[in-house]
C-alpha cells in the first residue's frame, strides 16, 4: 500500500543547524508513521482533520511546540466534554443561600437581677485607688523654727550644732537665724553648709538696754512671719540649747498651740529643774516649778517649751481672737515673764493647749545656759603668733 509522504518546504532545504542536526516536520512527530490521511480516516469527528491541520500550520511558523501542545490539549478536551454531555441542564432552581437571622434567646429579667451600668479597666481602677490613698495622706505641717544669735565665743559650735539636727528633720522646714544691725559674714557662710533652707533676718532695733536681747530679734522673726503669712508652727529654738529629734516630729502635732516639759540647769549649775506642763493624756492639769519668785507667772514654761500656728499671727478672725493687735514679746516687763506675757496673747487658758508627748512623760530638750564670758582656757591655748611657735611634745 502507497504512503503518501511530505516534503520539506524548499525554506529548509538550506538552513544549518547545530550539531549537525536536521529539521524534521512537525507532521511527522505528531503522526508516528508519517501518515496523515489513516489518521484522517479513523476520525469520527469531523472537525478534528481541521484541527490537526492548524496545528500543523503553527508548527510550520515556527512557535514554540509546548504552547501548541497545551493548546491542543485543551481544544480536545473542550470538543469531548460537549460531545459526551450533550446539553447542560438548565432546570436548577435557584436556591436560597442567605445566612439565617441570628437572634438572641429570650431572657426573663428579675428585679433581683444585676445590672452592669459600666465596665472599667484596670489600670484606671489602680490609678483611682492610689490617688485615693494620696488624698489620705496628709502632707507633713511646715516647722518654722526661729534663733536669735549673737557674736560671742560659742557661737559657731552652737549654729553648727543646731544646724546638723535640723538637717535631719523631715521637710518642709525653714530656719529663721535673726541677728543684730548687720548680717554678718560668718553666720551666712555657717547657714549656707548646714543644707537647709534658711532665712537670714536682721534686727535694727537696740537690745543694749534690754536684760533679754532676744527679745527684739524674736520679735523680727514674728514680723517677718507676719508678713509673708507664713503657714507653719512657730518654734523658739534658742542656739544654746539641746533638742531631740523627737521634739520636732511631735510639732506637726500641734493643732493650735503645744507645751512639753524643759529640763534647765540651776543656777548653781550642780543639778537640774524641771519646768513646764503636767499633763493626763494631752490635757494640760499644771505645771512644773521650783522657785518661789515664779509662783506669780500664770504660765510656767521655758521660751524653747512651747510652740503655736503661725496663721494666729496674721490670720486672727480663725481662731476667735477679740482683738486684732500684732502679737510680739514685750520688752518692758520683767525677766522670766516675757513667755508668760506671750502666751497670753496666743491662748487664753489650759483648755485651748496641748501637752506634747501624750502624757508629757519625756524630756525632748535641755535649757543649760552656758556662760562665755568668764570662759578660762587651759594654758598653751592661746598663741599671739600660732604660725611661729612650735610646742615640743612632752
Amino acid at each position: 500500500m502507497a504512503s503518501i509522504r511530505r516534503t520539506l518546504s524548499p525554506a529548509y532545504h538550506d538552513r544549518s543547524y547545530q550539531n549537525g542536526a536536521g529539521f524534521s516536520s512537525p507532521s511527522n512527530k505528531l503522526l508516528p508513521n508519517g501518515n496523515s490521511k489513516h489518521f484522517s480516516s479513523s476520525s469520527s469527528s469531523t472537525h478534528l482533520p481541521l484541527l490537526f491541520t492548524a496545528v500543523n500550520l503553527v508548527y510550520c511558523r515556527g512557535w514554540r511546540r509546548s504552547f501548541c501542545r497545551c493548546l491542543f490539549f485543551f481544544l480536545i478536551g473542550f470538543v469531548c466534554g460537549i460531545s459526551l454531555f450533550g446539553h447542560v441542564d438548565s432546570d436548577i432552581q435557584a436556591k436560597n443561600f442567605a445566612f439565617p437571622e441570628l437572634k438572641p434567646p429570650h431572657v426573663n429579667l428579675q428585679l433581683n437581677d444585676q445590672i452592669v451600668a459600666s465596665v472599667s479597666l484596670g489600670v484606671n481602677t489602680r490609678l483611682e485607688e492610689q490617688k485615693e490613698v494620696t488624698d489620705l495622706i496628709e502632707p507633713l505641717k511646715q516647722l518654722i523654727v526661729v534663733t536669735p544669735t549673737y557674736n560671742r565665743g560659742f557661737q559657731a559650735y552652737f549654729l553648727n550644732r543646731l544646724g546638723q539636727v535640723l538637717r535631719l528633720v523631715k521637710p518642709p522646714l525653714v530656719w529663721i537665724v535673726v541677728e543684730e544691725k548687720v548680717a554678718s559674714f560668718e553666720t551666712a557662710e555657717i547657714l549656707r553648709k548646714t543644707g537647709v533652707m534658711y532665712r537670714h533676718v536682721v534686727s535694727t532695733r537696740n537690745s543694749s538696754n534690754v536684760k533679754d536681747r532676744g527679745v527684739h530679734q524674736r520679735n523680727a522673726a514674728l514680723e517677718h512671719i507676719e508678713r509673708h503669712k507664713l503657714d507653719g508652727i512657730v518654734f523658739f529654738a534658742d542656739d544654746d540649747n539641746v533638742y531631740t529629734l523627737e521634739l520636732f516630729e511631735s510639732l506637726r502635732t500641734i493643732s493650735r498651740f503645744g507645751t512639753w516639759p524643759v529640763a534647765m540647769l540651776a543656777q548653781s549649775k550642780n543639778k537640774a529643774i524641771l519646768e513646764g506642763p503636767v499633763c493626763n493624756a494631752s490635757q494640760v492639769i499644771g505645771w512644773h516649778t521650783n522657785e518661789k519668785s515664779k509662783i506669780l507667772r500664770r504660765f510656767h514654761v521655758d521660751m524653747s517649751g512651747f510652740a503655736f500656728n503661725s496663721t494666729i499671727l496674721w490670720d486672727p478672725k480663725r481662731w476667735g481672737r477679740p482683738f486684732s493687735n500684732p502679737i510680739r514679746q514685750l520688752d518692758t516687763v520683767k525677766e522670766g515673764f516675757q513667755e508668760t506675757t506671750f502666751i497670753k496673747q496666743v491662748v487664753e487658758d489650759e483648755g485651748q493647749m496641748e501637752g506634747i508627748p501624750p502624757g508629757c512623760s519625756r524630756i525632748m530638750n535641755w535649757h543649760l545656759h552656758l556662760d562665755t564670758v568668764n570662759l578660762v582656757y587651759p594654758k598653751g591655748w592661746l598663741l599671739e603668733k600660732n604660725l611661729e611657735v612650735t610646742l615640743p611634745i612632752k
